[in-house]
């Protein structure tokens, strides 16, 4: 599988409700092929997390890297 994996800002009426009622006016979600996976996180930390999780799976997916049992 191939993909190009991102970090995106959210803001104002972008954010959950979830975390706009905890005060939160922005977060950061993260985008494989430029569509939205996962939630949305209150820290852009959280969300490169994410993202370095993403590119690992891809590179183990990638062909020449498949193992067998």
């Amino acid at each position: 599988m191939h993909g190009k994996v991102d970090v995106a800002v959210m803001i104002g009426s972008g954010v959950p409700a979830s975390l706009r009622a905890m005060g939160q006016s922005i977060c950061w979600v993260v985008l494989l092929n430029g569509e939205r996976r996962g939630t949305a996180y209150s820290s852009r930390n959280e969300a490169e997390e994410c993202k370095a999780a993403w590119l690992a799976q891809l590179r183990a997916e990638a062909p020449g890297n498949l193992h067998c049992a």
